[in-house]
């Protein structure tokens, strides 16, 4: 029983990671602020706080950490992945803001983090992108971060990396 209580704890607090690592791409795309600057900021003054009457839930703080470093280095790469997934006419600035932090958060996770099963990682991204939009953008995200992962894993095993500069 224990174990299964750990396992949910570890679950939560890598959902609570991945929704504060998209509010805290969003706020660097909308501001411009930096990438340490931002994990500080929500390192210090966010995580365990309380909003509106609730404790807000403690992420797992070095997965936050690795997104949003692994997004910031890795942007081009994730951003032309992306762009290549959209339909014919979209770029990936046509998109809301918020639509592109989740996209791009996730497909560094389903590239960069292997040890959590891909589906799993749609799926915490979908339902990110339900708390933010009402109407078609989470049936998007799931399509486009699909997508992704579908194009990841026909990939021969030693091929080179798709998102790797070149």
């Amino acid at each position: 029983m224990a174990a299964r209580s750990q396992t949910s704890e570890w679950s939560e607090a890598r959902g609570e990671a991945r929704m504060a690592a998209v509010q805290a791409l969003y706020q660097m795309d909308i501001s411009g602020a930096g990438v340490e600057s931002v994990i500080l900021e929500f390192m210090t003054h966010r995580f365990g706080a309380t909003a509106e009457g609730f404790v807000l839930g403690e992420p797992d703080r070095d997965l936050f950490a690795r997104i949003l470093r692994g997004v910031v280095s890795g942007q081009k790469r994730i951003d032309r992945m992306i762009e290549s997934l959209l339909s014919t006419n979209w770029t990936l600035s046509r998109l809301d803001s918020t639509a592109r932090a989740i996209l791009r958060a996730g497909v560094y996770e389903i590239v960069n983090e292997p040890s959590t099963p891909t589906a799993v990682t749609i799926d915490q991204y979908v339902e990110i992108a339900k708390a933010f939009f009402e109407g078609d953008e989470p049936g998007f995200v799931n399509g486009v971060l699909d997508a992704a992962a579908r194009s990841l894993k026909h990939l021969p095993v030693g091929a080179p990396d798709p998102l790797a500069d070149g």
